[in-house]
């Protein structure tokens, strides 16, 4: 699965590129392997090239992966919709959740963090474009939910996760990001507590560029590194 390799490089170089087209600093951007439908083969693959992050949007999938990878040192994402009675086994087995939307979901992450873990990182997912199709806390309901997940000590806020609907250009592609990217500079400034939020979970294989250029820390690539998905829903 030489392939695997030659895409992580190609991406590697684009997000380079991109950081410093736009005086960015490429040093703190972690690339997110969206390994939702993928097998472990080619997640070993993606190891071996030095890829240590892996989403998951799925939790039975994820659950099996991680039995069959557990020989490997990996940090596990979860980015898909967080159901109630799925809460406990995400809060068990992932070192980040990016999509938590309302305070619900907040607490019933925190209640089933185990306590000899460390905090689960967590970012609020925004709808950025205020599309209706999409999940996601509005503009106006952020600060609100920030605060209170900042008093759940089982659970500790990094920032900011949005998918933006789908635009043809790049500069097109750069402004939902750039809007992203003041939300959570605005949030920063609202209390001492949200003074440290150091991440924007944003951009994908189409739009990574766009992402980049306005700040992005964690980038979410998938087809675009593994190829076509294998395991069918």
């Amino acid at each position: 699965m030489d392939y695997i390799a030659k895409n992580i490089s190609q991406i590697t170089a684009l997000v380079e590129k991109s950081s410093k087209d736009s005086h960015q600093n490429g040093d703190t951007i972690k690339l997110l392997a969206v390994s939702k439908g993928q097998n472990v083969d080619k997640i070993r693959a993606a190891w071996r090239a030095g890829v240590r992050c892996f989403g998951e949007n799925y939790l039975q999938e994820a659950l099996k992966k991680m039995v069959e990878l557990a020989d490997l040192e990996i940090e596990w994402h979860f980015i898909g919709a967080v159901q109630g009675n799925k809460a406990g086994a995400i809060a068990e087995h992932f070192s980040w959740v990016h999509t938590i939307d309302r305070a619900r979901v907040a607490d019933l992450l925190a209640k089933h963090r185990p306590r000899q873990l460390p905090p689960l990182n967590v970012c609020i997912q925004v709808n950025i474009d205020a599309e209706a199709s999409k999940a996601g806390a509005t503009t106006g309901e952020v600060v609100a939910l920030a605060r209170h997940i900042t008093g759940l000590p089982a659970l500790c806020l990094r920032g900011l996760t949005v998918i933006p609907k789908p635009r043809a250009g790049l500069e097109e592609q750069r402004e939902p990001f750039r809007r992203a990217r003041q939300l959570l500079e605005q949030l920063r400034k609202c209390s001492p507590e949200l003074r440290s939020l150091d991440t924007l979970s944003m951009g994908m294989s189409n739009d990574v560029a766009a992402a980049v250029m306005e700040g992005a820390t964690i980038i979410r690539v998938g087809t675009a590194l593994f190829g076509p998905r294998e395991i069918r829903r």
